[in-house]
């Protein structure tokens, strides 16, 4: 039986919570806020014995093997160094960090105190992503030639001081939801050769847009993110001998079609919960297992994945007020 805590007790950790009683072997045992009552709150809902009133309480305690981070973008390295000193393995929210310098370090302390860390990216182990991934690994669909990708929902009238407008807290789209299409082209087509990226910003000084196209050397890829309205929400994957196009919210999605000429057929892969399953069975069967990181999102992905999300925030001159 692993031991989860829960650090931070918002939307996506409630989401989270839901999602890991269809997952065997373990039990939320400890829970974490900066407000004690809203963290016995979330502990009585998940029947968790501990609730605790500071992070570092909870990571000092022997109630828990392992955490999950919760909490806001600009805590994931702090929060995560602190949980790790303390001999305690870590599921951080993604991003893994705010920029390389903090995921480098990050990846450096899971090291030196020799325990898991992982980047809760979970598209990656969706099992309709993996599937796709493997089809085009394997050449169903020849050489690809063009990947296209989106993310976007209306984010404008959050609140200015929340999450999502606030550039004290790293708000705007890119590391909240323009992280899934640059994942996206990164683990079907690699490290590209070039990108170029183009924002919009908000009054609050966050950005609310950002187009960006990676070039490879056979193949291009398309990516949007943005606050200003509603997207499709599908991606498309073309290759030389047919297609690939990832259902509606197709970082979550449970099915996908293939086009070859005039053939189509539509499958429906399925998925159980909301989709968190996959990324806590992952994290479990790795701990069981005594690895330190998972060879389906590495280090060197999540270490990959900041490069570009750098490198995306460099081209299109986003910056945050934290950030020297």
């Amino acid at each position: 039986m692993i031991r989860w805590g829960i650090v931070g007790a918002g939307n996506i950790a409630h989401t989270f919570a839901k999602d890991m009683a269809l997952v065997k072997d373990n039990a939320i045992t400890a829970v974490a806020s900066r407000n004690l009552e809203k963290a016995k709150e979330f502990a009585a809902n998940y029947n968790a014995q501990h609730a605790f009133g500071s992070y570092e309480a909870l990571f000092k305690s022997d109630t828990i093997d392992v955490v999950y981070i919760a909490t806001p973008h600009t805590s994931h390295a702090a929060l995560s160094i602190m949980a790790m000193t303390n001999k305690k393995h870590v599921l951080c929210e993604k991003p893994l960090g705010i920029n390389s310098a903090e995921v480098q370090e990050m990846l450096s302390k899971a090291k030196e105190h020799k325990v898991f860390l992982m980047e809760a990216l979970w598209t990656r182990f969706n099992p309709t992503i993996r599937k796709v991934k493997e089809l085009v690994d394997n050449g169903e669909i020849g050489a690809i030639g063009y990947l296209k990708a989106d993310f976007a929902f209306y984010g404008l009238d959050r609140d200015e001081k929340g999450r999502i407008l606030n550039p004290d807290l790293a708000g705007g789209s890119i590391l909240d939801i323009g992280i899934y299409p640059i994942f996206l082209a990164y683990i079907l087509l690699g490290m590209p050769d070039n990108i170029t990226a183009k924002s919009n910003f908000h009054k609050t000084g966050v950005e609310i847009q950002t187009s960006m196209l990676f070039e490879y050397q056979q193949a291009q890829a398309l990516l949007y993110s943005g606050l200003t309205s509603n997207s499709e929400m599908k991606a498309e994957i073309s290759g030389s001998t047919g297609s690939i196009y990832i259902k509606r919210r197709w970082h979550e999605t449970s099915g996908y079609t293939v086009q070859r000429g005039e053939e189509i057929a539509d499958v429906d892969v399925g998925k159980i919960g909301k989709g968190y399953t996959y990324e806590i069975e992952e994290v479990q069967r790795c701990l069981e297992a005594g690895l330190l990181e998972s060879k389906l999102w590495s280090h060197k992905n999540s270490g990959d994945l900041c490069t570009l999300l750098d490198t995306v925030r460099n081209k299109a001159g986003i910056r945050f007020p934290f950030e020297a």
